[in-house]
């Protein structure tokens, strides 16, 4: 008899691609905010002002991300996965993209920030209708009692993006000069992410549409307005869901942008070192994710991410010591400890968030959810927390 992941290769890869690239987009445009889109794109005699301009175009997609969900899990739910799904890689690949050929301030003035700001809306609006979707794409097709363990695919995803992304930064800071990495280098990432796009978009057309949405056509009429139902008679699933994403994607924040923007300035530690570590600490996030899903399928997806959401309780408390001891390796400890309780949320999502909801809006409520809850988590993200350990160093430095 063929394995279940032999048997559906194709499908696990389709749902992985989706969230690496997601992941992949969130790494590479973090770090140029936080390094070179300020001077590149938001002149001003203030370095702090290109700094939180800088951090505000990427918060667009936290807000337009919510907007996508709705859009992308409307089509979702009445036209089907597979077509809804090329779409939203499109958009957000092709929005990436574009940020690579984009000029900047000195050559078209206003117009830069605007197509900027613009492709990021892009970027977050596509990623509103991707993970719900490649959730469902490997749920939904998967065999009795695997559906834990066909939701890591696109889960996997994460620390696939956060690795290429990554790696393809430390590379860059190991051969490239500061001028050189200013002047064109940090375009070097957006162009590669056409590589991650095009092999998503190869692995997707060549699918199926899944089992669970056929069978709804075959049954009923899709929901004329499926957000409008999914208020109506799934709002406490869908609440559920937002604040078991929060309690997720607080600890990847933290671990990841926040942690590289306040260890390289505030605690003065090499940037290409502190790559390093999260390089080695991201493996935690993977070994997490699978340990999660076979115990998921185990006992039950509920239960483990219960434990999860515990388990950021200790997080929280033993994260700021370690990480601000100024030992690599007690950082490195830190991150490794804090990604591996993210893998226990992270893992069951990708089969406990579908099964919150019927076939007929599972589209919706998985993307909403999903889409919500890093909206609540914007600010870490978004700014404050990578602008103040800057502050702190320009204070610091200004002394």
């Amino acid at each position: 008899m063929t394995h279940p992941y032999r048997t559906h290769a194709r499908v696990l890869t389709a749902s992985l691609v989706g969230t690496a690239v997601e992941f992949y987009d969130f790494y590479i445009y973090a770090t140029a905010a936080a390094l070179v889109f300020g001077p590149l794109f938001f002149p001003s005699e203030s370095a702090s002002a290109q700094l939180m301009l800088s951090y505000m175009s990427f918060g667009l997609a936290f807000f337009a991300r919510p907007v996508g969900a709705i859009a992308f899990g409307h089509f979702g739910d009445r036209i089907g996965r597979k077509s809804t799904l090329v779409a939203s890689l499109l958009l957000m690949g092709g929005s990436t993209l574009l940020i690579a050929f984009l000029p900047t301030w000195q050559m078209v003035g206003w117009v830069a920030p605007l197509l900027l700001c613009i492709l990021r809306f892009g970027q977050g609006f596509g990623l509103g209708g991707e993970w719900g979707g490649a959730a469902l794409l490997a749920v939904e097709n998967a065999p009795p009692g695997w559906a834990a363990r066909f939701g890591m695919a696109p889960q996997l995803g994460a620390p696939v993006g956060f690795i290429a992304a990554n790696g393809l930064f430390l590379l860059l800071g190991l051969n490239l000069t500061e001028e050189q990495f200013v002047a064109w280098g940090w375009r070097v990432p957006f162009l590669a992410s056409g590589i991650l796009v095009g092999l998503g978009l190869w692995v997707r057309l060549k699918i199926s549409e899944t089992p669970d949405f056929a069978r709804v056509l075959e049954a009923e009429r899709p929901a004329p307005v499926p957000v409008a139902e999914l208020l109506r008679h799934h709002l406490r699933a869908t609440l559920a869901g937002t604040f078991a994403v929060v309690a997720c994607f607080a600890i990847f924040y933290l671990s990841t942008a926040f942690a590289l923007g306040y260890a390289t300035t505030a605690l003065g530690h090499d940037r290409t070192s502190f790559l390093i570590v999260q390089l080695g600490a991201i493996l935690f996030l993977a070994l997490g994710i699978v340990i999660s899903g076979y115990r998921s399928d185990a006992t039950s997806s509920g239960r483990v991410l219960m434990i999860g959401c515990a388990a950021t309780v200790g997080v929280g408390l033993m994260f700021g010591p370690l990480l601000g001891s100024g030992s690599l390796w007690l950082a490195w400890i830190a991150l490794s400890v804090a990604l591996l309780v993210m893998g226990f949320v992270y893992g069951p999502l990708g089969a406990w968030l579908p099964q919150q909801f019927p076939a007929r809006v599972r589209y919706t409520g998985a993307s909403t959810a999903g889409a919500g809850g890093r909206l609540a988590l914007r600010d870490i993200a978004g700014g404050r927390a990578s602008l103040r350990p800057r502050s702190l160093h320009l204070r610091s430095r200004d002394r």
